[in-house]
């Protein structure tokens, strides 16, 4: 082996050295954990007021935030009456003392001039009374003064003496259904189809439920809605896995209002492989001083003796930390530092022994010099 070579495998235990210390620098000291047999941590945490398993707490009032899903049902969806009317709309005309102004016309020709039944307003905004009194036009028009509008067709240009008109809307529903499923999109608002938009974040359920009611009376005759929130999506917790060396793993779990620390490991399927015992929860400061509040987990405790102490009720925000196992860090640290310099050990060495067995194939079959060849001068 030559000179080289020798020299790194040399200096390979003080490398080695460096990567441990790395590695214990890296976060491998341990944390105190709160022990339940220290009975004055004990007596602490039972008298604390942090909510945990079997003393858990209602969260605050829900409002809504993107991307939750909203189901919109529509109680009261009944057109107003100054609506105007619109193509495909039905009528239901009835119209009575149909006689004409000539007193001495055919009582028989009356009787067939009879106009009671449902017509529908056609593509061009007119009704169709029949082929004796032919068209009226009402779309765009309310229903009083549709009514009112045949009513003088019937006198001016049909010629009848005192007509009476009776006329109403028979689909009285609005214009589109808003009942079902709707998306708070990334601005803050929900869609309404036909009837635009509304600005919901932030709004609890009973506020979003009268900012739609105001805002369909536009459209619709004291409208009423239900509001449910049907996808719970934009209040989480945070699983964080330490990967050992390797990275972390993220895992954003919806908050249903009752979750612990015990049910957050549980739907992440236990600790992984990797994983020690070192837990902790970390909450959001609610201010901006940056202060960290930090609550121990006693795995153990939890787990093995039933204890809940530590066992806290989880919030929106709130970080789940699962620290990984010391040994099992400092291994795969030191794995990533000498896997390059193993590579190009390997590397070296079966440089230095492809030239070396060639260098003796050429030497023994060239009639030797002293030093094994042209080239023999390469090597010892």
């Amino acid at each position: 082996m030559s000179t080289q070579a020798l020299r790194y495998f040399g200096r390979l235990p003080a490398i080695l050295a460096i990567a441990s210390n790395l590695a214990l620098g890296t976060g491998c000291a341990m944390l105190p954990i709160p022990s339940h047999r220290d009975e004055d941590r004990t007596a602490a945490l039972t008298v604390s007021d942090i909510p945990r398993e079997l003393n858990k707490a209602s969260l605050p009032v829900y409002r809504i935030e993107p991307p939750d899903v909203l189901l919109i049902e529509a109680v009261h969806n009944i057109r107003p009456a100054g609506d105007p009317l619109r193509t495909g709309d039905e009528l239901s005309i009835q119209a009575s003392n149909l006689l004409p102004i000539d007193p001495a016309a055919d009582p028989l020709e009356v009787q067939f001039k009879t106009v009671n039944g449902v017509y529908r307003i056609q593509p061009t905004g007119r009704v169709d009374l029949g082929p004796i009194y032919g068209e009226v036009q009402v779309a765009g028009l309310p229903v009083e003064q549709a009514q009112e509008a045949i009513l003088q067709y019937l006198m001016k240009e049909i010629g009848l003496a005192a007509p009476e008109v009776s006329v109403t809307l028979v689909n009285i529903a609005g214009k589109q259904a808003i009942a079902g499923e709707h998306l708070v999109r990334p601005d803050g608002s929900i869609s309404l189809g036909i009837y635009g938009s509304l600005y919901a974040a932030g709004m609890t359920v009973e506020e979003i439920q009268a900012a739609i009611e105001t805002h369909m009376s536009q459209f619709m005759h004291q409208p009423e809605v239900r509001v449910e929130v049907l996808g719970y999506n934009s209040k989480v917790y945070y699983v964080i896995v330490d990967g050992a060396g390797f990275g972390e793993t993220v895992v954003r779990v919806p908050v249903t209002g009752n979750e612990t620390v015990l049910d957050a490991i549980a739907g992440i399927n236990g600790l992984p492989e990797v994983s020690s015992r070192t837990i902790w929860v970390a909450r959001p400061s609610p201010g901006a001083d940056g202060c960290a509040q930090t609550m121990m987990v006693d795995w153990e405790a939890i787990t093995q003796d039933g204890i809940v102490d530590t066992n806290y009720q989880l919030f929106p925000g709130d970080r789940l930390y699962i620290r990984s196992d010391c040994l099992i860090k400092t291994d795969n640290v030191i794995a990533k530092i000498t896997a390059p310099i193993e590579r190009l050990f390997g590397f070296t060495l079966l440089t230095y022994g492809l030239l070396r067995t060639t260098n003796q194939s050429v030497g023994g079959g060239g009639g030797g010099n002293g030093n094994g060849g042209f080239n023999g001068g390469l090597f010892p």
